[in-house]
């Protein structure tokens, strides 16, 4: 499947995709499901809002209110995770004394159920940061900050399956031999078949760059980090900013990351390449050529790899894309403390 230039619309033609409203809230999450459903996730304050589309992101329903974490973490990467599968969707929220909480919904049933809390050591999880995701066959996969390890926080991982309604014995992926791994920086997951790849920003000899570890046995065991990109970032301080992969259908690990203001794409082993000026970078897609989003300023940008060319989608923060169609993908951004999407 190959994905549309989205990069050759003209500023002009944007009015014939026009900027819609969900609702009031902060760090948006999109997931598209086996049957074409699309639901976003976000936050607002304590509470965790879900909204549905069943006419390929044409409308959505009136956000549900999936529950309330007393005391959570929301903003800086830090709100509410999220994903789909064939039957199921989770969701996952961090409070801040360091419980990551999740909750899944029954396709079938439509009903979200509470599902108690994720990692396995209470308190383990202060930072607030990690990302969760599931195969077609309703398995999922979350990594995170954890600091049950001499209190200093290194890469946790767990998985769920359908059947199961407990999430399985935490495991830590990686750890630093600088003691800790950068504190502020949200780690990311990415899945094809068995294959997992997790990528995080490390701490090293006061480098702060960005690492994969991959796994082909769902997550049993993980191979040695490897760095992305063949420069590096010596900083006394944290970037915020955790950057995004995916796996390829021929099982190649694609990366975008931010390193002093400017956006890379990267491949294990291969020279970084230069994408733009900006940050909080993501990417999407379903076929060879990924949707690399990212934000200069206040201006949200779209780049259709290996087009270098942006186009700009709205306004805002926090953009992130789900690829509908080989003709048509959905954006989804905060602005204002509102929610707002686009479907082109």
């Amino acid at each position: 499947m190959i994905l549309p230039a989205l990069a050759f619309f003209s500023l002009s033609s944007l009015s014939k995709f026009p900027t819609n409203f969900i609702g009031n809230g902060q760090q948006p999450q999109v997931s598209v499901d086996t049957k074409g459903i699309i639901r976003v996730v976000f936050g607002s304050d304590d509470q965790i809002f879900c909204a549905t589309s069943i006419d390929d992101g044409v409308s959505f329903n009136k956000p549900l209110l999936v529950g309330k974490v007393p005391d959570m973490h929301l903003g800086m990467s830090r709100g509410p995770q999220f994903t789909s599968s064939n039957k199921i969707s989770v969701i996952t929220a961090m409070d801040k004394m360091g419980n990551i909480h999740w909750y899944r919904l029954n396709h079938g049933t439509a009903k979200w159920n509470y599902m108690g809390i994720v990692n396995d050591l209470k308190n383990s999880a202060p930072e607030g940061l990690m990302n969760i995701a599931a195969d077609d066959k309703d398995n999922f996969y979350a990594v995170w900050l954890d600091t049950r390890i001499g209190k200093h926080n290194q890469i946790y991982f767990s998985s769920l399956t359908e059947k199961s309604s407990k999430w399985s014995k935490n495991i830590m992926a990686y750890q630093s031999p600088d003691q800790h791994v950068c504190e502020c920086c949200r780690p990311s997951v990415a899945v094809k078949g068995t294959s997992i790849a997790l990528m995080f920003r490390n701490w090293l000899n006061g480098s702060r760059d960005l690492y994969v570890v991959r796994s082909s046995d769902q997550g049993k065991t993980f191979s040695p980090a490897v760095k992305m990109g063949m420069d590096t970032w010596k900083l006394n301080g944290c970037p915020m900013d955790g950057g995004g992969l995916r796996i390829t259908t021929a099982n190649t690990v694609q990366t975008v990351w931010q390193r002093k203001g400017n956006i890379y794409y990267a491949t294990p082993g291969e020279p970084e390449i230069y994408l733009a000026r900006g940050r909080t970078c993501s990417i999407a897609g379903n076929g060879t050529k990924p949707l690399i989003t990212y934000q200069a300023g206040d201006t949200l940008n779209v780049i259709t790899y290996p087009q270098k060319k942006p186009l700009m989608i709205g306004t805002g923060g926090y953009l992130k894309t789900a690829q509908l169609s080989i003709t048509s993908n959905f954006f989804v951004w905060e602005q204002n403390n509102q929610i707002k999407y686009r479907r082109m």
